[in-house]
């Protein structure tokens, strides 16, 4: 990838600000025969768990006029079993890992972090802190500051990587909730999780995914997730990451331009698995075309008035 794409990210030096999004790049070993890993800025696998987990009955897809709803219930094989397996091969894909943390007690954040803190190849940890806290009544860790602040210190005090915290757009204030993790001890937040969205069968008056409720993601919310964004990118110092419907290069660039340091791909891998590497090479196009130096030199850039 050209060198103007080359992004530094609290001190990783990543070769695009294109990084594959948690829950649609699997682990990433999957995809090496797709893509080549190592053209990625960066990889966020799918989101671990102190113990192994099934996830939601099926269906767990619905495809949307504009996106689609998801409900994998975040399964996956454990964060022990990551280590063994997967971490090894992934070490060889020649791009920056970042493992996806989370639970449903701030003590399982914390066990995963641990035992992920003892493992070789990553460059980082990501929080999904959109997870309700069971010894809290089922509250979000992502709804309240004080929840927020508290799994985020305890991740802390283990995680001597970088810790990047992944905010829910389903809160009153996005910039209140960025500023509790900034004062936290988070190395940079991301946004935009997916919208807790319903999809109903009219013929059997019943929800098209087995859970019921899910997660909806794709170009149909990019609009909204560009301006939280921005709002984040206005509350905090630390880098933002945006994610939220990016199909293109251009998207890419209008959530730099909104105040983000790098973007994750998402629900667009699901239809084409070299999307991450395509929307950079459409990256640099358009700063070619705009005789931009730097991807960088776009963050931040947007006024409002």
């Amino acid at each position: 990838m050209p060198s103007r794409l080359t992004t530094n990210l609290f001190g990783i030096s990543l070769t695009t600000p294109i990084l594959a999004a948690s829950g649609t790049f699997g682990y990433g070993v999957e995809f090496k025969a797709l893509a080549d890993l190592a053209a990625l800025g960066g990889i966020v696998v799918k989101g671990l768990s102190r113990e192994p987990m099934d996830g939601n009955p099926p269906p767990r897809l619905f495809e949307t006029p504009a996106g689609m709803i998801n409900s994998i219930g975040l399964q996956n094989i454990g964060v022990r079993a990551f280590v063994r397996e997967k971490l090894p091969e992934l070490r060889k894909c020649g791009t920056a890992i970042f493992a996806n943390v989370f639970g449903y007690a701030v003590e399982d954040y914390v066990e995963v972090a641990r035992v992920l803190e003892d493992a070789e190849g990553l460059a980082g940890y990501e929080l999904n802190v959109s997870c309700p806290n069971t010894k809290h009544g089922g509250m979000f860790f992502s709804s309240d500051p004080a929840l927020l602040a508290e799994v985020i210190g305890a991740v802390r005090t283990v995680a001597r990587r970088p810790l990047i915290v992944k905010l829910s757009p389903n809160v009153a204030r996005i910039d209140a909730i960025a500023r509790a993790a900034e004062d936290a001890g988070a190395d940079a937040v991301s946004l935009v999780n997916t919208f807790v969205g319903l999809a109903i069968d009219p013929r059997t008056r019943k929800s098209q995914l087995g859970a019921g409720f899910g997660g909806v993601s794709g170009p149909g919310i990019k609009p909204i997730a560009l301006r939280m964004v921005y709002e984040a990118a206005q509350a905090v110092k630390i880098p933002v990451i945006g994610l939220g419907g990016i199909s293109t290069g251009i998207d890419a660039a209008e959530f730099l331009i909104a105040g983000a340091s790098a973007v994750e791909i998402g629900t667009a891998n699901f239809w084409d698995p070299q999307a991450p590497i395509r929307i950079a090479q459409e990256l640099n196009h358009f700063l070619d075309e705009q005789n931009i130096p730097n991807a960088s030199d776009l963050v931040g850039t947007f006024k409002l008035k």
